[in-house]
């Protein structure tokens, strides 16, 4: 996860073969972003079509997060159907999606993470939030000469 100008905020470890959506929840539940008052909740989050499942949508109605995710034709198929209110979407903040697109193609950029040379999960995360701390001081540092 990462905010609207790809600065890393979390990050959570999956089993290859399992769908990320199933960690949405998880992900954001790692963010921590402190504020004078406790912890501050996004204001949206965008994600691509696999994140359009109902309990996600309701989790973040749940926390006053909009969700910012096109429908599924299958889902825009069943709504046909039947009477009721198409969520919302923006296609102005969706196309800053790209955000987390560059940031994981910056993270695969670094060899030790695209080959996964580090085999155990616990080692592969520590590398990944290594790099996750040289892009945050990327772009918090001035460039030096």
């Amino acid at each position: 996860m990462c905010d609207g100008r790809g600065t890393p905020l979390a990050v959570v470890l999956s089993a290859g073969q399992r769908n990320e959506c199933e960690f949405a929840e998880r992900v954001l539940a790692a963010v921590r972003v402190p504020s004078r008052v406790g912890r501050r909740r996004p204001g949206a989050l965008a994600g691509d079509k696999g994140y359009s499942f109902r309990a996600l949508r309701a989790w973040l109605r749940r926390r006053r997060v909009r969700a910012v995710i096109p429908e599924r034709a299958d889902q825009q198929a069943r709504r046909a159907h039947r009477p009721g209110r198409k969520p919302a979407f923006d296609r102005q903040r969706y196309r800053r999606r790209n955000a987390i697109e560059r940031l994981v193609g910056w993270l695969k950029e670094r060899r030790r993470l695209a080959t996964r040379f580090e085999k155990l999960a616990q080692h592969y995360l520590a590398v990944v939030r290594l790099a996750m701390i040289e892009k945050y001081l990327q772009l918090t540092l001035p460039d030096t000469p």
